[in-house]
């Protein structure tokens, strides 16, 4: 009962209230963590979901210490976010898709696929406008340049960019 009314205020005022470095913020980021605290799965300390984020019900949504969900997110669960991740605006993580393996019926009418997680770790930086498909784990250390789509698996301390992501760099090479 508390989740509902915790989604209620969410959608209803807390997820229009202005971003949370806006002059006139009047503690609205507090007031979308507060709410979020009640709605996720699990969220940790110091997180910050800033204005506009659509999230559905977040009960399969998990957030870790000092992580963000950026202004416009659209995400999905089952999700789980790591300590430290940075997300910028627009962002978008899908868990789920469409059916469509059997030709002889439209697409529309084949439902969903089972939900696949996405598992991002500590320490990412994930740009402005990226897209992350089911099933995608970001490694350790990770930095997803801005507008990149992330179809498969990110490897700890990479640099992706790209339309599908690629590796250009690695965090560790000097």
């Amino acid at each position: 009962m508390l989740r509902m009314i915790a989604l209620s205020l969410y959608y209803g005022i807390a997820r229009n209230l202005p971003a949370s470095d806006a002059y006139y913020s009047f503690g609205a980021g507090i007031i979308r963590r507060a709410l979020c605290k009640v709605i996720f799965a699990r969220q940790g300390e110091n997180c910050n979901i800033e204005h506009g984020v659509f999230f559905g019900n977040g009960k399969d949504i998990e957030l870790g210490n000092n992580s963000g969900l950026g202004i416009n997110a659209r995400v999905q669960g089952p999700l789980v976010i790591g300590k430290n991740v940075m997300m910028g605006p627009d962002v978008i993580i899908y868990t789920k898709n469409h059916n469509v393996n059997n030709t002889n019926v439209p697409m529309i009418e084949q439902g969903e696929l089972e939900p696949k997680k996405v598992m991002i770790s500590d320490d990412v930086w994930i740009g402005a406008r990226v897209i992350i498909l089911p099933g995608v784990n970001i490694g350790k250390g990770s930095i997803l340049a801005a507008g990149c789509v992330v179809t498969k698996d990110v490897e700890s301390y990479s640099i992706v960019a790209g339309v599908p992501a690629k590796k250009i760099k690695s965090r560790l090479e000097s």
